[in-house]
């Protein structure tokens, strides 16, 4: 299928970003290929799934993430800020995630990380990858080019994708030099001529965030390879598959 679809941190739209009501929503919708997740480390280690690098946006805490140990970020609300519905969610942990989406869709796993903001995430993360035999179903991308390294190193298999909201003259040469197969850019960026000169390097590319219908319309135009993500699916599949088929009822109607 040309398009795939991308839940941006689950179906957070609707539901609560990074949280497991928001990956469950997103398993649910069978057009949706992949989901794009953030990983963090806790205190003690552990990976845990959330954007901010602070507490207060997306929870009922406050501080910095990595100065809490994992016990202390399951006691806080992920879900209130939301709304009174998800009242309760909890940061998840990776391998949660993991085991809820093995074998069922894709997954677009961000580093968030800054310099050495947290020493041994890329080992932590590929360790409870490895331990599941997930290795075929995720990327790791970062804006963190160092983080893309790092994990490499440790497990040259692993596919790797740069995330970046500019354009480079020689921005193919510095996925070359990263090995990154995967690139993650700002929909703006992207145009034709980019994307049949990445597709053409064996690069997939993915757009984000796109939650405007008119956009992914003219986004469908450039490529029909580039991966579209948004925290809304269903209005992916309102251009991409309703559209379609609205199409084709009417050509048998005009066939008959």
């Amino acid at each position: 299928m040309n398009h795939l679809c991308v839940a941006h941190r689950g179906f957070s739209g609707i539901a609560p970003e990074n949280t497991m009501a928001a990956f469950q929503l997103a398993l649910e919708q069978p057009f949706v290929h992949w989901i794009e997740l953030d990983v963090q480390l806790s205190k003690d280690g552990v990976p845990v799934v959330i954007h901010d690098f602070t507490l207060e946006r997306t929870t009922n805490g406050t501080g910095r993430v990595k100065d809490s140990d994992w016990k202390a970020l399951q006691q806080l609300d992920a879900g209130s800020w939301k709304s009174a519905e998800y009242r309760g969610e909890m940061i998840p942990s990776l391998a949660q995630v993991l085991y809820l989406c093995r074998g069922r869709v894709s997954l677009n796993i961000e580093l968030k990380t800054v310099g050495d903001m947290y020493p041994g995430l890329e080992k932590a993360v590929l360790r409870e990858i490895v331990v599941r035999g997930m290795q075929g179903e995720v990327v790791l991308t970062s804006f963190e080019r160092a983080a893309l390294r790092r994990a490499k190193e440790l497990s040259p298999e692993i596919r790797t994708g740069l995330i970046i909201d500019a354009r480079p003259d020689d921005l193919a040469k510095q996925l070359e030099q990263l090995q990154c197969t995967f690139l993650s850019m700002g929909y703006p960026r992207l145009d034709r001529n980019l994307m049949k000169d990445l597709t053409g390097r064996g690069i997939t590319v993915m757009a984000w965030t796109v939650d405007d219908r008119r956009i992914m319309r003219r986004l469908s135009s450039l490529h029909p390879e580039l991966m579209i993500c948004t925290n809304w699916p269903d209005r992916w599949e309102q251009v991409f598959l309703l559209s379609k088929h609205r199409m084709w009822h009417y050509i048998r109607k005009l066939i008959r």
